[in-house]
């Protein structure tokens, strides 16, 4: 079931890349991130008063809050270059590259967190960094 959700996610993010590059046409690249981003702060918590996760609030612990801000912090800011990238270039072009996220997560997965480097992984992860040296260069 889990891929389904990833699946969807990588649908979603393309549509993410083909509306923000219609949406910043003429404005700046931090108002549309900004404007985007109450949207996304809407919805999240809509969800989480739709579906009663609220009350978890109290049970949060010190690890769980730091880590998540420090996530939303990493968050604001590849939006932010995202937007910026976009405002520059072509979303055919930007949207691989922030996909190099990809790459990285299995790299530093496998250092910080000892997940398992299978060599069909590392493959996989060669492959996408020199498909986005090709777009790049």
């Amino acid at each position: 079931m889990w891929w389904i959700y990833a699946l969807l996610s990588a649908v979603f993010a393309a549509l993410t890349a083909i509306f923000a590059k219609v949406g910043i046409k003429g404005i700046n690249s931090d108002l549309a991130t900004a404007i985007r981003t109450v949207v996304i702060l809407l919805i999240a918590w809509g969800i989480v008063f739709a579906r009663g996760s609220a009350k978890e609030l109290p049970s949060l612990s010190r690890e769980n809050i730091i880590f998540l801000v420090l996530s939303g912090l990493a968050t604001g800011l590849s939006w932010i270059f995202y937007f910026k990238a976009l405002s520059l270039a072509d979303a055919s072009k930007v949207a691989p590259i922030d996909k190099l996220s990809v790459a990285f997560v299995i790299i530093l997965a496998a250092v910080f967190l000892k997940e398992i480097l299978t060599i069909k992984t590392a493959i996989g992860a060669g492959l996408i960094i020199a498909g986005s040296l090709v777009l790049i260069f």
